[in-house]
């Protein structure tokens, strides 16, 4: 039996059933909004024209010849694993020095340990990854054949032959993951230097359209190494490969190529000058200061064409605190696998304006998708430096464990749609591009945005002429979560004639109301208060009787007379 009208029972709108307030979902806790810190690294690029053939005969010669120490070096920092110390670093910047110099020594050393960190914190995702996958793949074999999931738990398998094949996937997974977290235990790493994409190439190249020497040529230049460390205070802030502000480009040969030089002390002087059209005079002031700036010569095999990347960190960043921030108002963007929507927002939370849609085609090679995203990306920014905001807000979004296709099962769209959200390069290239354009960026969390958005703001804002998306109320949900402001507005009160007359009517909740992001208490659980503060014994004072003959006596007893 179900006492319906109990305040210990509340109905569950997903199941259908009633529950137990105790066991009501719950909203989970929202964190608060954050500054980003922006990017402190600058890269640039400007392509070597004018090269002669001896100017890139040395330069295979050098690549070459260091990227064969770099690989050396590499073997022997994987080999010494978690056992490694500053007497091992040392020694092997040691033994690369007789062999180039003590400048290439210490840039090979310390690419080889920025290499290993970057496997290890990659091993690291592997072991979660591997972890959520075989997590959810107990849950859903736990759970008989066919049963229904719940809105974020997946349920069983749909027959008896996908549980058996799924049964013997969690076996696989296991397998692996323990093989894996040997590894990491033992501190052992995988690093193919050129890339295990591009080597695994090698044994399918009729489905990469390449010959065999086309891909020699690949692999060999991508394991050329070409790349010098900048030091502060000497000439040009690099003394490796040097760049002087006119655009002169030498290279220090290594010691077995010495006879190649060209120049005083051992230099080789390349014929190609560089200039730097993007951020130059930012390059020449630091070079003319002799500050340090790295930089780095390489070979676009398809293009056949040669590079060379200046890049430099700026330690001069302002730090901005969240309130000046929120002073001026904010820029809310919803991040999607083919646009970004955005709404500018006042200081009260108000939408101000129309939205706008930027959209990209994530399509094609890496490059292609990469500038995809650098057109959107100017084009926002464009728009909100002109708004007047200080900051943009986005969700601070991962969905590490959303990838995983033990957890979506058959939703092979829904799985593709979450990957294809491009938010680890997003949020890099945002950073980035935000630094240039004096805007700070707002991290907030992602939980209800959409939800809550949809529900309260895509009405609202939806006009005769204006149809408001489900993801243009996202970026109003996400710039009112930055601004501190709630997102989800009160209900309107019952009618007059089923509730108490007239309760608050359709408001926005105060900053310092309790409760504001949660859902209003049921009647059932209100309906005791009265009693809790009065105590069971019923009087005058709080409840009038209803019956004829108690409202003559009270007539009575007034008046004084019967």
């Amino acid at each position: 039996m179900v006492c319906i009208g109990c305040s210990c029972l509340d109905p569950d709108r997903s199941s259908g059933r009633w529950l137990p307030l105790s066991e009501k979902k719950t909203l989970r806790q929202i964190a608060r909004p954050f500054v980003a810190d922006p990017a402190s690294g600058v890269c640039i690029r400007d392509r070597l024209k004018g090269l002669t053939p001896e100017d890139e005969k040395v330069l295979r010669m050098v690549g070459e010849h260091m990227g064969s120490l770099a690989s050396r070096d590499l073997k022997a920092r994987c080999a010494d694993g978690l056992e490694h110390s500053m007497d091992t670093w040392a020694a092997r910047k040691r033994e690369l020095t007789a062999e180039s110099s003590s400048r290439w020594a210490g840039s090979v050393t310390g690419a080889t340990h920025a290499q290993w960190g970057l496997s290890r914190r990659a091993q690291f995702a592997h072991i979660q990854g591997l972890e959520a996958g075989t997590m959810i793949i107990r849950h859903r074999l736990s759970l008989p054949v066919g049963e229904r999931g719940a809105r974020k738990a997946p349920g069983g398998y749909r027959s008896a032959h996908e549980w058996f094949v799924k049964s013997r996937r969690l076996a696989a997974l296991e397998d692996r993951l323990e093989w894996v977290r040997a590894d990491r235990e033992a501190g052992r790493v995988h690093v193919v230097r050129g890339g295990r994409k591009l080597a695994n190439t090698r044994y399918n190249l009729t489905a990469a359209g390449l010959t065999e020497a086309q891909w020699r040529d690949r692999w060999e230049a991508a394991r050329w190494f070409l790349s010098a460390a900048g030091e502060s205070g000497k000439r040009y802030g690099n003394e490796t490969i040097r760049v002087s502000p006119d655009g002169e480009v030498s290279v220090k040969l290594p010691a077995p190529l010495a006879e190649l030089a060209n120049s005083r002390h051992g230099r080789y002087t390349l014929a190609a000058r560089v200039s730097f059209p993007h951020r130059g005079d930012e390059w020449r002031d630091r070079s003319s200061a002799n500050q340090a700036v790295a930089y780095r010569i390489h070979l676009d095999v398809e293009r056949d064409r040669w590079y060379l990347d200046a890049s430099w960190t700026r330690k001069d960043l302002p730090v901005v605190l969240l309130d000046t921030l929120r002073s001026g108002g904010v820029v809310g963007v919803d991040m999607n696998a083919d646009h970004l929507a955005a709404w500018h927002l006042d200081v009260h939370g108000n939408p101000v304006g129309e939205p706008r849609r930027f959209d990209y085609d994530l399509s094609g090679s890496a490059n292609r998708r990469d500038a995809q995203l650098r057109h959107a990306l100017t084009r926002l920014l464009h728009w909100a430096a002109g708004t007047g905001v200080q900051a943009i807000a986005v969700e601070d979004l991962d969905f590490t464990d959303s990838k995983s296709r033990e957890k979506h099962g058959r939703k092979k769209r829904l799985r593709q749609l979450i990957s294809g959200i491009p938010t680890g390069r997003l949020r890099s290239r945002l950073l980035a591009m935000c630094a240039e354009y004096g805007l700070s960026v707002i991290a907030v969390d992602p939980a209800y945005t959409s939800l809550w958005g949809d529900r309260h703001w895509r009405k609202p804002l939806t006009t005769k002429t204006r149809a408001t998306s489900r993801h243009q109320a996202a970026a109003v949900a996400i710039g009112r979560r930055a601004l501190g402001h709630p997102i989800r507005r009160r209900t309107a009160p019952p009618r007059a004639h089923q509730s108490d007359v007239h309760g608050h009517r359709t408001a926005q909740a105060g900053p310092g109301d309790r409760g504001r992001e949660e859902t209003r208490r049921p009647v059932t659980d209100r309906s005791q208060e009265l009693h809790a503060r009065t105590g069971n014994q019923r009087t005058r004072a709080t409840s009038a009787s209803k019956t004829v003959r108690d409202a003559r006596s009270d007539r009575v007893d007034l008046h004084g007379h019967s």
